[in-house]
């Protein structure tokens, strides 16, 4: 033990920024664990005898890579691949651990051979940037090379373009736990056993690193970087929706539609002589709508900022075709978007995203999408927009909250619009 807490600090120390989950790792003694391993509940599971094995330094790495797998969900992405292309793959987390080998000592069984390529894909993704700069590569470490892969891929990419299996028969003796692949090990404790972590507590985890990284930005890889960048900034499916809005509006007859004559209209080879304009259709114009009420706390208005930038990206990066609302009671000017991060939200007050819709229908220049992004709490139109509606409701318990009566339930979004939560 000694020696592995060592190690332990030596990887602390070459990497700062991944503390908060080196020390969050509870550490295991289990003979049956071919090398080290790790759960879904943070515990590390460690043979004694690869302990004795290898140098501080190396051990160091180890521990690094075993982490490096918790960080990035392996285990829950693991388990979204295998439900989604190896429906047929034969689990066997009832049966009793196998002898493991070195390298070569026999080949994986048909039923352990997706757990194992899962294994060996994730290895992939975290091995090509974790070691260097004072921390050693261990021996025997499974590299995209070795396929002649390229690096900076992640574990789906590396399975959907090899099928790793001539690999996995060398590598029957490779075995990262079920916090590499989703596939529950018959060592592992299981969710009721001693010193797991809850769900909030290995969330608290991933956002300490992610600061760190983000507070050592020339320390961390590329990888490690765009892991923070996102665990920070998590992809929204609702922004997928917004897209898909956006391209329906544009779509529309006679939506973002303009004469053009740089490209001639086809119709012009049947009038002679004559150069007919073509039709030019440019992404339609987007005002949004935000709830600045006392109700909306300001880290979600800080949220809403970043869907806004968002939105400008899906326009093209036109901001010209981008305005925003800042809405409480009453509705206020709508201003171009310049910045995102530039924009003064103002209200606290009560609710009533009414006068915001009805603020950006009298705009001169009328949009042909409106999103709105609220709590919820707040009475709708009761017509429906000449336009497009998307919103994006940041979450609530499902009883609401009103000013004047606490019992009052608001009404939800209406049916015209496109509703998603955001986060």
């Amino acid at each position: 033990m000694d020696k592995l807490l060592a190690a332990r600090l030596h990887a602390v120390k070459v990497r700062p920024y991944l503390a908060a989950a080196l020390f969050a790792l509870r550490v295991v003694e289990d003979r049956s664990v071919p090398t080290m391993a790790v759960d879904a509940h943070w515990r590390c599971y460690v043979s004694p005898g690869f302990v004795a094995r290898l140098p501080v330094e190396e051990l160091a790495g180890v521990w690094v890579h075993e982490v490096s797998h918790l960080l990035r969900d392996h285990h829950g992405r693991g388990e979204r691949y295998a439900r989604e292309h190896e429906e047929h793959e034969e689990h066997e987390e009832h049966e009793e651990p196998e002898e493991h080998g070195p390298a070569g000592a026999g080949a994986p069984e048909a039923g352990g051979l997706g757990r194992l390529r899962r294994n060996i894909a994730a290895d992939f993704e975290i091995n090509d940037d974790i070691y260097g700069d004072g921390l050693l590569r261990p021996a025997g470490v499974v590299l995209p090379s070795m396929l002649g892969l390229s690096n900076g891929l992640l574990m789906e990419e590396y399975l959907r373009q090899a099928s790793l299996s001539g690999l996995a028969a060398a590598l029957s003796w490779l075995d990262c736990g079920s916090g590499a692949d989703g596939h529950r090990r018959p060592w592992e404790l299981g969710p009721d056993g001693a010193n797991g972590l809850t769900r909030q507590q290995r969330d608290a985890v991933r956002f300490r690193v992610a600061e760190g990284i983000k507070g050592w930005p020339g320390d961390a890889p590329d990888g490690w970087r765009r892991w923070a960048d996102e665990a920070f900034h998590p992809p929204q499916p609702w922004r997928k929706l917004l897209r898909a809005a956006v391209r329906s509006a544009a779509s529309a007859p006679g939506a973002g539609e303009d004469h053009s004559y740089r490209r001639p209209s086809r119709r012009s080879a049947s009038v002679p002589g004559v150069l007919l304009p073509s039709l030019r259709r440019t992404p339609p114009r987007v005002c949004v709508v935000i709830d600045t009420s006392g109700s909306v706390s300001d880290a979600e208005l800080g949220s809403a900022l970043l869907e806004v930038a968002a939105i400008g990206r899906a326009v093209g990066g036109r901001r010209d075709l981008v305005s925003v609302i800042s809405c409480d009671a009453a509705a206020g000017i709508a201003v171009p978007l310049c910045r995102a991060e530039s924009i003064e939200l103002m209200g606290g007050g009560g609710t009533d995203l009414r006068s915001g819709f009805a603020r950006a229908l009298r705009s001169r220049l009328k949009p042909q999408v409106i999103v709105a992004l609220t709590d919820g709490q707040t009475p709708w139109p009761s017509e429906q927009p000449p336009c497009r509606t998307v919103v994006g409701l940041f979450p609530r318990p499902a009883r609401g909250v009103d000013e004047q009566d606490p019992d009052h339930v608001p009404d939800g979004p209406p049916p015209w619009a496109r509703v998603v939560t955001i986060g």
